[in-house]
């Protein structure tokens, strides 16, 4: 609760230091205190330590496993602010509105991961997604921009259509709008229109998640959308979804696993499959992670398929794996003016630090060893074999990761064994200090996952 509503009031106090401040740094040294602020009272919540005291038990609960994952989601976000909000000035002079944007993005994270009613998640899914409808579109020179943008909202109002329409199904089939009070195995009068309602919430959360075959949007908004946002559309907004994902198909739907199972593993396959295979097509970088996030998604929907307590954790590492190495890429993309893989060419002779921070959030997402993203990996595949009967879908997904390994190590060969000219990427001394942290962050969850996992446990 006390990130849900600082964070509304923090999007509110962003919205009117435009008006207050006339420098772009007062308005960025705003955003990012408030951010740290934001950080610190979530973690006093993890030590049951409250600031507002509503009573919301019909709509939201904030136990350990969601107040840990904004912990993870906000960091993220002031990593990425720290990192890019250089960049945010370049797309427009609408600096301190894109600041509220984000943090009102946060508020609607916090009820997506905390819901226990299907319209708070609802309202959680959009207030993510408008926010988001108008970063996509913020740079209003580029037609590219607006394209995504139209796309993107076109997209996002029919998949929420069926969102609703789900909604509505289950609440005549139940009586509730609350995933407590729902009992499936007594619903024998209405089978169909409950497990309708099932499906249609699984297709839309899919889509929101970029999850094949409900992906065909995401190649086109993430590379229109201006580099500095789609890092934050790919990662923070992404697994949020997939948090929420799990709240809802281990909670309410927990009963009708044999009926939606099969759905969701031959949506991993297919997930696995497009975006890997794809990507590896891709001439363009920025292109080329759009793809790559929608093979990422296929791995975090393992954590819906196999619903143990392994798959909750390896969503968690996965997450913060995924964020991190996401975002500390598209820092140092953002700050090109060449996205193809011949403009990395000779940047480890040109910018040394840069390339090798680079490498190693690759190197996570690649999956390699000693990193956090191979964890998150493993954890993940662990919890299916764990469950039994899904070898088959275990085996794809390593040869899914092989070939990943591929288009990732493009980049590296193009940086460190190839020459071109001198780009001018230009990176602040913090900046430079911020990617570091990032990087020693994913080699020591990579190496002692339990002490990123004591805090979820011992938080208390």
């Amino acid at each position: 609760m006390n990130a849900l509503v600082l964070s509304a009031i923090f999007g509110v106090v962003m919205m009117f230091s435009g008006v207050v401040f006339k420098r772009n740094a007062s308005i960025k040294a705003t955003g990012i205190i408030a951010m740290i602020v934001l950080l610190l009272v979530n973690c006093m919540e993890m030590g049951n330590i409250k600031f507002f005291k509503f009573d919301v038990s019909a709509f939201m609960v904030f136990n350990d496993y969601a107040l840990f994952f904004n912990s993870i989601a906000i960091f993220a976000t002031l990593v990425y602010l720290v990192l890019t909000s250089a960049e945010m000035e370049k797309v427009g002079r609408n600096l301190a509105e894109y600041f509220a944007l984000i943090f009102f993005i946060i508020a609607g994270i916090t009820l997506t991961t905390s819901f226990t009613s299907l319209l708070t998640l609802f309202l959680g899914i959009e207030i993510i997604s408008i926010p988001l409808y108008i970063l996509t579109g913020s740079d209003k020179r580029n037609l590219k921009s607006n394209e995504a943008a139209l796309k993107y909202f076109l997209m996002g109002s029919f998949s929420t259509g069926i969102m609703l329409m789900g909604i509505a199904l289950i609440y005549g089939s139940q009586g509730s709008f609350s995933i407590d009070a729902m009992n499936f195995s007594a619903a024998a009068k209405t089978p169909n229109l409950h497990i309708a309602g099932m499906l249609f919430l699984l297709f839309a959360m899919s889509f929101k998640a970029s999850v094949a075959p409900f992906h065909f949007w995401t190649p086109d908004v993430y590379d229109g959308a201006p580099t500095v946002f789609t890092s934050f559309m790919a990662t923070i907004v992404k697994a949020a979804v997939f948090i929420g994902f799990v709240r809802l198909f281990g909670g309410a739907f927990g009963k009708l696993e044999s009926t939606w199972s099969l759905w969701v593993a031959v949506m991993i396959a297919a997930t696995l499959f497009v975006g890997n295979i794809t990507a590896v097509f891709q001439q363009s970088v920025k292109r080329m992670l759009s793809y790559s996030s929608i093979a990422q998604a296929g791995f975090l929907l393992f954590g819906v398929y196999v619903m143990n307590e392994a798959g909750r954790e390896g969503l968690l590492i996965y997450s913060a794996a995924y964020c991190l190495a996401t975002i500390g890429i598209f820092a140092v993309l953002s700050k090109m003016t060449d996205y193809s893989f011949e403009g990395f060419n000779g940047l480890a002779k040109h910018q040394p630090l840069l390339a090798f921070t680079t490498t190693i959030c690759l190197l996570s997402l690649a999956g390699i060893p000693l990193t956090a993203g191979f964890l998150g990996k493993f954890y993940m595949l662990k919890a299916a074999v764990s469950n039994g009967g899904n070898l088959w879908l275990v085996i794809f997904a390593v040869v899914m990761a092989a070939v990943s390994v591929y288009y990732y190590f493009r980049v590296i060969q193009a940086m460190y064994f190839k020459d071109g000219p001198v780009q001018s990427v230009a990176a602040t001394p913090l900046e430079k200090y911020t990617l570091l942290i990032v990087c020693v962050l994913i080699i020591l969850i990579g190496v002692f996952p339990n002490v990123f996992l004591n805090w979820l446990y011992f938080s208390r």
